[in-house]
């Protein structure tokens, strides 16, 4: 861990925490449209997996140790109530990101699509793996009802905030890769002589 890159999670974390205010409770749900987890994409695209995960993770521990950071809500409810599934999703899915994105090489328009696709893979829809189960377990609803409820609603603005995090992330990433942002390098150049 670099001073560098724990600046930059907390940074990161912070921004998690502000977005996480802005969110909309829908009547039929007990899952809310939340700005937290455009957050989490950005943290993993832009930190790359290590600090990415580390930034959402310290939020998610925080929050569950007392500090009212997600939504305004704390305690072990958060892992355990009926959108707990995203919540625990969230620094795997920051990992996950971090790891896809990082593997994208270039600048061109073709890697803006890397970027995107990486994002909505990881940082939107694999949120939904933990977060289906755990909402069928605890609200007591079958497969089809948890994915009205905790799926289908949600995926348009999960696509929307994954373009808007790849907008924001690829030219980001010219000037500061995770490398930059974090003090911390890649695997060395092994240069073979002929």
């Amino acid at each position: 861990m670099t001073v560098k890159g724990i600046v930059f999670s907390a940074l990161f974390a912070a921004l998690m925490v502000v977005l996480g205010y802005f969110q909309i409770s829908l009547p039929f749900t007990p899952v809310p449209i939340i700005l937290g987890n455009l957050a989490v994409m950005l943290a993993g695209a832009l930190l790359g997996p290590v600090y990415g995960f580390f930034s959402v993770a310290l939020v998610v521990l925080l929050s569950v140790l007392g500090l009212p950071l997600i939504q305004g809500h704390s305690g072990l409810g958060l892992l355990l109530g009926a959108s707990g599934g995203f919540v625990w999703g969230w620094p795997i899915a920051a990992l996950l990101t971090g790891w896809a994105v990082s593997r994208v090489k270039g600048y061109s328009l073709l890697s803006w699509l890397a970027i995107f696709v990486s994002i909505e893979v990881f940082g939107a829809l694999f949120d939904y793996l933990p977060a289906i189960p755990q909402l069928m377990a605890v609200a007591h609803l079958s497969f089809a009802k948890a994915m009205v409820e905790g799926c289908y609603p949600f995926l348009l603005g999960d696509t929307l905030k994954a373009l808007v995090a790849s907008l924001v992330v690829w030219p980001v990433r010219r000037v500061f890769p995770p490398a930059r942002l974090t003090g911390r390098q890649g695997p060395p150049v092994v240069h073979l002589d002929a």
